[in-house]
């Protein structure tokens, strides 16, 4: 009956022309093989009255291979029986069935539909499947929404790529924005219906281990008209209009067009008193210290400038290499007076380098606060002597000099070039130094050939042979470790075993950025979420631990671009 319905173009519902065969005593119209080779002869028929080529009954020819091929995926693709049948021998890709196209369709990035569509007018109307525009949202923005829900609701899947995911997908990621030197972290990401962009802030000083918090700045959506709507989300008083323009690459700009939605009935007493608790979770009264308090007020007034108009810039996670001590990512670390603040640690062969995304007045954001080599491990001493802080001082200030002497070698060796060729010589020793691997100081050379006398390899497994670095040998075994005697912590409660120590400088500055320089410490490896660092100038301990919030669209695509991205970083707040 199923093979008179489609000779017939009727259903079992209505009277058949084809009667059944009354003296074969079987309830079955025809085996399957008959079945076949009937469609066969229609579909030969219905294509122009070509030569019938029965599909069941006769082997396919050479010059069939395109029909074969296309059975079998509609067999694979589970269409089988019920997909559309094309002819038996196509010769283009408009003789494959819809169901074969849609297929085909859906597998072509989103950025190449629209030149498809201007093909013919059979392939536009394909393209008008939901199905595959369901597809494109959930491949190339992660969409995990049911998506025939929102098609319920009047907006199409096609509307939603078209309208809002693609026009706005080069605004996805991280990025930092412009706030003088206290920078920040925004992190754009398609979340449900919408592209919300979250700020992210540090947790209430001094709890470094707490989670992040984050904060909605500016959402786009489809909700009140088929096309995108920008709306701001600053403020204590809902949503508002607001605007987004992307000129430049890797930045884009957000505006408020209703600012008043920022203001609060009290003034700018009430919005201080609101901000310092959101801020810090306290009130002014609750800190004692002068200078803090000045430092909290003076953070308000300048941030509070850029509540209507903020510029953004892209940032990228560092890249992995397999021999790096740890995994290279996001730290918050205590930072005194200032409070919490947000480094990005990356490795660059034997260093490992911190650069802050967030910043202060002392030290703005995008500099290189810490900057450690790992060629020059440190030999903690036992408990006792550990709390003593002139013995450590000593220790570090013995590997310092020696790196200084070593620097002083390095530069009166090294051969007089002009002005031009010095700087381009710079520039490529730079990007050099972003693959996992290579050293050039004279003490890294003599562990590299120490290293390779030795026979010793990597105990750490990873994807590049040229992913080499001092630290190579694993995190250590853990060891007791204190913090000595009249070091100041903001939390006090730190780890009390350490995997290594490493001698490294950190980045001090005056008020403005004023007279910075790099002052000898100890950096110091507790575990894979968590290190620290001795600042033995100031008498100061800062901890960190690992942000561990998923970020997607956020990896640099090469180790050359982050290079880059970091060097724009410094140069912004310079």
């Amino acid at each position: 009956m199923a093979v008179c319905a489609r000779l017939c173009g009727v259903g079992q519902s209505r009277r058949c022309r084809r009667r059944p065969n009354q003296g074969q005593g079987s309830d079955s119209d025809m085996d399957e093989e008959e079945e076949e080779r009937i469609v066969g002869h229609k579909q030969a028929d219905n294509s122009g009255g070509s030569e019938a080529n029965p599909i069941a009954v006769a082997g396919p020819s050479d010059d069939s291979a395109e029909s074969v091929s296309a059975t079998a995926n509609a067999n694979r693709l589970g269409f089988g029986a019920n997909a559309s049948v094309g002819p038996p021998n196509p010769q283009s890709l408009l003789d494959l069935p819809p169901e074969i196209l849609v297929e085909i369709f859906s597998s072509l990035p989103g950025t190449a539909l629209p030149n498809l569509a201007l093909v013919c007018k059979k392939i536009r109307q394909i393209l008008n499947t939901e199905t595959i525009w369901r597809r494109r949202c959930t491949e190339e923005f992660g969409m995990r929404e049911d998506l025939r829900r929102v098609e319920l609701g009047g907006v199409s899947s096609r509307e939603l790529y078209v309208k809002l995911l693609h026009p706005y997908r080069q605004i996805l990621g991280l990025w930092q924005p412009d706030i003088g030197p206290y920078g920040g972290l925004l992190n754009v990401v398609v979340d449900g219906l919408f592209i919300i962009g979250w700020m992210y802030l540090p947790p209430h000083d001094p709890r470094v281990e707490d989670p992040m918090r984050r904060r909605p700045l500016f959402r786009i959506h489809m909700w009140e008209s088929k096309k995108a709507s920008v709306e701001c989300m600053y403020g204590h008083k809902g949503p508002h209009k607001g605007d987004i323009q992307t000129g430049k690459k890797d930045e884009f700009s957000t505006k408020c067009n209703q600012t008043d939605h920022h203001r609060m009935a009290g003034g700018r007493q009430e919005e201080f008193r609101t901000w310092l608790e959101e801020e810090w979770g306290r009130t002014l009264e609750d800190i004692f210290h002068e200078h803090m308090q000045e430092l909290i007020l003076m953070k308000f007034i300048y941030t509070s400038q850029y509540d209507n108009c903020l510029t953004y810039r892209r940032i990228y996670l560092p890249p992995v290499c397999a021999s790096d001590l740890l995994q290279p990512g996001l730290f918050k670390g205590t930072y005194g007076s200032h409070g919490l603040e947000i480094v990005m640690l990356s490795f660059h062969g034997p260093r490992a380098r911190a650069t802050k995304l967030t910043g202060d007045p002392n030290v703005p954001a995008g500099q290189l606060t810490l900057d450690v080599d790992l060629s020059r491990p440190v030999q903690l001493p036992d408990l006792e002597h550990q709390r003593s802080v002139e013995e450590l001082s000593h220790l570090v200030q013995g590997v310092h000099e020696e790196a200084q002497r070593e620097a002083q070698l390095q530069d009166q060796s090294a051969p007089t070039a002009p002005q031009g060729a010095a700087k381009e010589d710079e520039e490529e020793e730079e990007v050099g130094s972003g693959a996992c691997g290579g050293s050039s100081s004279p003490r890294e050379q003599e562990m590299e050939t120490e290293a390779s006398e030795a026979g010793s390899e990597s105990t750490r497994p990873g994807p590049s042979s040229s992913c080499s670095s001092s630290s190579s040998d694993g995190p250590g075994e853990p060891q007791p470790f204190v913090l000595p005697l009249g070091v100041m912590a903001r939390n006090e409660v730190y780890p009390r075993t350490c995997r290594k120590c490493f001698y490294g400088t950190g980045l001090i500055a005056g008020h403005g950025f004023t007279s910075p320089e790099r002052t000898p410490g100890l950096f110091i490896l507790f575990d894979e979420d968590r290190f620290g660092f001795i600042w033995l100038e100031l008498k100061s301990f800062s901890l960190y631990s690992r942000l561990t919030d998923r970020l997607a669209h956020a990896h640099a695509p090469t180790m050359e671009r982050f290079e880059a991205m970091l060097r724009n970083m410094q140069s912004w707040t310079s």
